[in-house]
């Protein structure tokens, strides 16, 4: 009877583990919020930061090592289209050089920093490929104005 018992009880675990799936993954942009009037920064980059948020590890590019639930954030701003991407860059920032949950966004490239804007991030591997669900990138977007 305790050896059925030891084994119905292996048995169930090994079934609950086998069902449980890793959540997909997430991404916010925690600040700033939607419909916000930012003040950009006075350096000739008129920078401010974005705060994001992941259930992912969010390491510097090439850091992630065997984890495959890490990568890092690439960012857009306009990512309609590529007037305010860093020269030679097809995106604004990443946070792929520190990693973490602050990401710089650079106002300066853009032909106009102030106005109306779109902040778009996608969650990318530790090779740059970006996270998919679905089928789709993991992708989050915010429009605020800058001042």
């Amino acid at each position: 009877m305790r050896i059925r018992l030891v084994f119905l009880f292996a048995a169930a675990l090994w079934a609950s583990a086998a069902s449980a799936q890793e959540p997909a993954p997430t991404l916010q942009i925690v600040w700033p919020p939607e419909g916000a009037a930012v003040q950009l920064g006075s350096d000739a980059e008129r920078a401010i930061g974005v705060v994001v948020q992941s259930n992912y590890r969010l390491l510097a590019a090439g850091q992630c090592g065997s984890d495959e639930r890490c990568g890092h954030i690439h960012m857009k701003i306009d990512p309609e289209g590529n007037t305010c991407n860093l020269p030679g860059r097809p995106y604004n920032s990443m946070n792929s050089d520190f990693g973490g949950e602050l990401i710089k966004a650079r106002f300066g490239p853009c032909p106009s920093p102030t106005g109306e804007h779109v902040i778009g991030i996608l969650l990318a591997d530790d090779h740059h490929k970006p996270i998919l669900v679905d089928g789709k990138p993991v992708t989050r977007f915010v429009k605020i104005t800058t001042r």
